[in-house]
């Protein structure tokens, strides 16, 4: 199959530029970019789509240049934007544009990465003015959805220039990195064609390049794609836990799951097809979502963060708690409620005080009845004393009231 047939079939193309681009990619070693802005020290899931198309790509025999905006990060980018972007000092831009590489490298280790600080700083604004602006028509630019979408609410002449500095950014890479094609979300369309627009007018019109992009990412019910109850999903586990991120994946909707294998694992189509087929006669086997899970995970977290979030699943499930290291505990009961006791408590007073109780009466007919557990062990013993003594590494102790009520209990 085709590259750009298998892109289509896994729904990852919304436009090409160009009816060549089909042909170029399966005939021709072709050198591609695509960007981010260091809106924030880490890209999030929404993000991740870019990288592993790229990946797609590569894995073809393409180049892939990872260009981190350091300096269109200083502008902001109207697209997909309803107001305006609150500006980044050069510190932060810079410092974000860092944490981010190393994220974007994990991903496409042989990657080449650039900063476009590194020539858009070199611009004085008469140069600029003169020799890039001169190029732009300002009715053509209104026109670009991502300006003419915000023309009701305001937009300042800064975020209206964006797509100017895009389209530097994709001039530089094709003169200097032969670079011919650039890829991204449909809603950078204009500022692909933008970009495409100025090679020809500065470096001559027999200078040929190309844009792809695929759909915006959307749940099947509509919503935003790449948020959880919590809030975005990151890549950084400084923001979102490894078992998080894994549990993102795991718990994608049944309605979504077909979707995600094709686009998000990198199975040929045949297994891809064999697996679907599998899901949809099976769905409670969640085979579709285990996999999107394990091959995300490991691509952005490594094998040993993978298997030590699966072991915090399945020891949650278990009820196994002991065989959780206290980084595992800690990871795993992010969003439990806790308490902090300084001296050993009894098991009814526990159960009050971490509100897995309301009276006295209830938690000893809970504890009675087998519905306590301690560090996964049931607890039927009035008498029994919560101690560091007992707790996991003598820092934590794992509550449990019935099936899913938990409480965490620190020394």
């Amino acid at each position: 199959m085709r590259l750009i047939d298998e892109l289509k079939w896994r729904g990852l193309i919304f436009d090409v530029t160009d009816e060549e681009v089909g042909n170029v990619l399966e005939n021709e070693e072709v050198t591609f970019y695509v960007g981010v802005d260091p809106t924030a020290d880490s890209i999030h899931v929404g993000h991740l789509i870019s990288y592993l198309v790229s990946k797609r790509l590569q894995d073809r025999g393409h180049n892939p240049i990872l260009l981190i905006g350091g300096g269109t990060g200083l502008i902001g980018d109207p697209s997909g934007r309803s107001s305006e972007r609150q500006l980044l000092t050069l510190e932060t831009s810079l410092s974000n544009a860092e944490a981010i590489t190393k994220q974007v490298r994990r991903i496409l280790p042989t990657a080449k990465v650039v900063n476009n600080f590194d020539w858009i700083s070199k611009y004085d604004i008469i140069t600029f003015l003169r020799d890039i602006g001169k190029h732009f028509n300002i009715n053509n630019m209104i026109n670009k959805d991502s300006v003419k979408s915000r023309l009701d609410n305001g937009i300042s002449f800064t975020e209206f220039s964006y797509q100017i500095i895009q389209s530097l950014d994709f001039m530089h890479l094709y003169k200097d990195h032969n670079c011919k094609m650039q890829i991204g979300g449909q809603d950078q369309w204009g500022n692909i064609t933008a970009g495409l627009e100025l090679i020809r007018k500065t470096l001559g019109h027999e200078s040929k390049g190309f844009g792809l992009t695929w759909p915006l990412l959307t749940k099947a019910d509509g919503t935003k794609f790449g948020k959880s109850a919590s809030g975005a999903v990151w890549l950084d586990k400084k923001r979102t836990s490894v078992y998080e991120f894994y549990q993102y994946w795991i718990n994608t909707p049944d309605s979504d799951a077909v979707s995600h294998l094709k686009k998000f694992t990198f199975m040929s189509v045949e297994e891809t097809k064999e697996m679907i087929k599998e899901f949809e006669t099976s769905p409670h086997k969640r085979l579709a979502q285990n996999k999107i899970a394990e091959e995300l995970t490991v691509l952005v977290h490594g094998k040993e963060a993978y298997d030590s979030a699966v072991r915090i699943s399945k020891a949650l499930f278990s009820g196994d708690i002991k065989s959780l290291s206290k980084e595992e505990i800690n990871e795993g009961f992010k969003d439990v409620p806790s308490i902090t006791i300084t001296e050993d408590m009894n098991i009814v007073d526990t159960l009050i005080a971490s509100k897995l109780a309301s009276s006295k009466r209830e938690a000893r007919e809970f504890t009675k009845n087998n519905a306590v557990s301690v560090n996964g062990e049931k607890v039927t013993d009035l008498e029994f004393m919560v101690s560091k003594e007992l707790a996991i590494d003598n820092e934590f102790t794992v509550l449990r009231r019935g099936k899913k009520k938990y409480s965490l209990i620190k020394h």
